[in-house]
């Protein structure tokens, strides 16, 4: 392990940025199409046949933000590159996008609302990289939304169709709480106040209203914090998944790393409200709430960071140590401190960077293990598969580093 640098310094956050973008460019570049999806820890790539959307849209965020920062033209060469698969391959005639790829062909035709929500991420990212050719896509991956997707009874988004937009009885927080990114993302990229409007929806209709529901179970603190999964009528379903709590994208239990993801997300809402003069007085306090308890329960103090998932008592279900929930939890832990002055933020800012620092960097080859066990040892060998890129923790640098220039402090 190297020696722990300063944390809070914007050299330090660069640096990291560019020590783990040099170990996905440009081996992940396939020439042939989009990006390479499967990673050894020495960047060996052990899939080249297989694509998932969810890999193939971050990528497309990782290179537009580093292409922003740095002005490589490479960088904005790869984001363009990337553009050109999510529109030729993953993108049906229908409007629809691929789950899965697989040898240049549809493999899994699930219309996966998280995946529209990255779609939708990577357009809006492009555009504030200066790629004015996404505007229209944009607008069309609005109207999808609005035609398919959209609850509005509920206000919120359905989850999941198969490619005849026939869709399931499951609804989810997921998908809904990266949306709300997204519109963030496409708010801040194009100003229109509808994807602002639509994000401060989801914020409330899922952090206040669908939270709510859990207030009569221990764990909660209170109530008030966010539930994976519910039924077609948006009533929580506390047995979804509870013989696979392991499951990558909707695992069973309170998942801490979703709490302070929420928390970050309505730490950025609040500023972009109050320049158009709309004041939210609930923000605040329900971030730190979703922070304090997620911490609280999650935090392992015996072998440091922060565990997977716990149950409804607030006990510990899943202990194994993912690394974006150490890299969200930072990213709202700075938020949190420049926006309260408190603190003990300003400590757990510090606490999870170090404990990052020394069991989830890879400090020879660059980027971060995805997983390790509760006493923080590795699984296996993979340290980038499908789904992961380093999105969360190089996008959790750039919300710090955007905090430290507009004068606030991690």
């Amino acid at each position: 392990m190297s020696t722990t640098p300063d944390f809070r310094a914007e050299s330090f956050l660069l640096d990291h940025i560019k020590h783990t973008m040099a170990f996905y460019h440009p081996r992940c570049i396939d020439p042939n199409g989009g990006f390479f999806h499967y990673f050894k820890d020495d960047g060996t790539i052990y899939d080249r046949s297989h694509r998932h959307l969810v890999s193939s849209t971050r990528f497309v965020f990782n290179y537009a933000m580093a292409s922003i920062e740095f002005g490589n033209p490479e960088y904005l060469e790869a984001t363009h590159h990337g553009l050109k698969y999510l529109r030729d391959v993953h993108r049906q005639p229908n409007g629809g996008y691929a789950w899965t790829i697989r040898d240049g062909k549809p493999e899994d035709l699930t219309y996966h609302c998280y995946g529209v929500a990255f779609v939708l991420l990577a357009y809006s990212t492009a555009l504030k990289a200066g790629i004015k050719d996404v505007l229209p896509w944009m607008d069309e991956t609005w109207q999808l939304l609005e035609t398919y997707y959209w609850d509005a009874d509920a206000g919120l988004y359905r989850d999941e169709s198969d490619s005849q937009w026939h869709f399931s009885g499951y609804r989810g927080q997921n998908a809904n709480m990266h949306m709300c990114e997204a519109m963030l993302a496409a708010y801040q990229a194009s100003d229109d106040p509808r994807y602002l409007d639509r994000a401060l929806l989801l914020a409330h209709n899922m952090t206040e209203r669908q939270a709510a529901k859990t207030i009569d179970k221990p764990g909660t603190n209170g109530g008030g914090l966010v539930w994976e999964h519910y039924d077609v009528h948006w009533n929580v379903d506390w047995k979804y998944n509870l013989d696979n709590p392991k499951h990558l994208f909707r695992p069973w239990g309170f998942q801490p790393g979703h709490q302070t993801e929420w928390s970050k997300l309505l730490l950025i809402l609040e500023p972009l409200l109050l320049e158009r003069n709309r004041e939210e007085n609930w923000l605040v306090p329900k971030a730190r709430h979703l922070f304090d308890t997620a911490l609280e329960h999650a935090w392992d103090e015996t072998n440091g960071g922060i565990v997977y998932g716990f149950d409804p008592d607030g006990k510990v279900c899943d202990g194994d140590k993912y690394f974006w929930v150490q890299a969200e939890s930072l990213a709202a832990a700075a938020l949190l401190h420049a926006r309260t002055g408190d603190a003990r933020y300003d400590n757990w800012y510090e606490r999870l960077w170090a404990y990052s620092w020394e069991h989830f960097v890879d400090h020879t080859y660059g980027a971060w293990y995805r997983i390790l066990t509760q006493d923080n040892k590795k699984y296996d060998d993979e340290k980038s598969p499908a789904g992961k890129v380093d999105y969360h923790t190089m996008g959790a640098c750039y919300e710090v580093l955007a905090l430290i220039r507009a004068g606030g402090k991690p």
